[in-house]
């Protein structure tokens, strides 16, 4: 490694299962403990949603039943407001 030059390194994850680029990517610098880097790519790549988004799209979902999916999360969401 030449004088002068700093180490850096990166971690980055593609968002979207359609290959859409919402590219999440921090810096590790190189006074920087591996495992707090980590947090910080962990904690971004939640505020993403990128693993929600995931898990949504592991399996298809026929629209008759992500209607009814809504339909009760909203009748879920109603009976919690009204308490």
């Amino acid at each position: 490694m030449a004088v002068g030059t700093s180490l850096t390194r990166r971690i980055s994850s593609l968002n979207g299962p359609t290959g859409e680029f919402g590219l999440s990517e921090i810096i590790i610098h190189e006074d920087e403990n591996f495992e707090r880097a980590l947090k910080r790519f962990k904690k971004k790549v939640e505020k993403a949603g990128i693993l929600s988004d995931l898990r949504k799209h592991r399996h298809y979902e026929k629209p008759s039943e992500r209607r009814k999916r809504k339909l009760n999360a909203a009748i879920r969401k109603n009976r919690r407001t009204r308490v």
